[in-house]
Parts: structure tokens; sequence; C-alpha cells
């Protein structure tokens, strides 16, 4: 995933967070919508979401290019290797 849309989804989400408050008082446990604001946005489970996966992106970027200056022809010959491992890493969130 690109770092830009990452940091877009983060930087939006925290402004969203700072503007609506919710403070949960009249919710009704049998509401869906009551549940997904309770277990979801209050928990401000997407907003550190974003942060983290921002995070793991940019160390895996830093990672695969450190490997690719150090180990410069290690790293041609095996180029499919860390592309696939870093396709794995970020399809897992």
């Amino acid at each position: 995933m690109n770092q830009s849309v990452l940091d877009l989804g983060a930087s939006l989400l925290t402004l969203f967070t700072a503007t609506v408050e919710v403070d949960g008082t009249g919710m009704s446990p049998d509401s869906v919508s009551d549940q997904f604001v309770c277990r979801i946005w209050l928990t401000r489970l997407p907003l550190w979401d974003f942060m983290v996966t921002s995070t793991y992106n940019i160390l895996l970027m830093a990672s695969e290019r450190y490997v690719a200056v150090i180990y410069s022809i290690w790293y041609n010959n095996n180029v499919r290797f860390v592309s696939i491992l870093a396709s794995t890493f970020c399809l897992k969130y």
C-alpha cells in the first residue's frame, strides 16, 4: 500500500476523532449501530490501525532499501523473495 494513502487515512481519522464527540450515553446493547460505535469508534481502532500500518510500512521500506544498498549482488538475485515477503507482511493488515 502506498505510504501517502496510509498517512492520509491516519490524518483524516485523527481529524474525525478530534471533531466527532460521542459520549456513549443512551446506547442500546441490541442496536447494531450502537455496537459499532462502542466497539470500533470509541476505541479508535481504525485510527490506531492506520498508524501502526504506516509505521510498519516505513520500517519495511527502510529494511528493503538497506538490503538493496548493502547486499546489492544478493538483492538483484533475490528480489522476488523480498517482494513476496513484503507483500505477505502487508496483506496481514
